[in-house]
């Protein structure tokens, strides 16, 4: 749960988490939130992997790269450039989506004229 300055971890003291202390704190979250299978799998094995996650989940959801990049705070340069083999998968899956509907049309047109 996250306190109210937004932030989920403290250290001891109730204090902000001293940035050498990241790698520690994160490890220890990794432990406890995540069971071993998922651990082996190095799921979520930098805090940095969570931020790489939603950007993935904004685009997969069909959000516009131009919006992503902006919410992300980088360029769409940026964006492309760590993300160009998901947007890569995405513009293949949209391709397929207006294929089949065209092979479809196509074979409609043949078959009026066969009529």
């Amino acid at each position: 749960m996250s306190q109210p300055d937004g932030r989920l971890f403290r250290n001891a003291a109730g204090n902000y988490v001293d940035p050498s202390a990241y790698g520690i704190t994160w490890g220890r979250a990794r432990e406890a939130a995540l069971t071993l299978d998922e651990h082996a799998l190095e799921l979520a094995k930098r805090p940095y992997d969570l931020r790489h996650a939603g950007i993935s989940f904004w685009l997969a959801s069909g959000v516009d790269p131009a919006e992503c990049a902006r919410r992300a705070g980088q360029s769409i340069q940026v964006l492309f450039r760590y993300y160009a083999k998901f947007l890569a998968e995405a513009r293949n899956h949209a391709n397929s989506l207006i294929e089949e509907p065209m092979r479809r049309w196509e074979g409609q047109d043949s078959s009026a004229e066969d009529a």
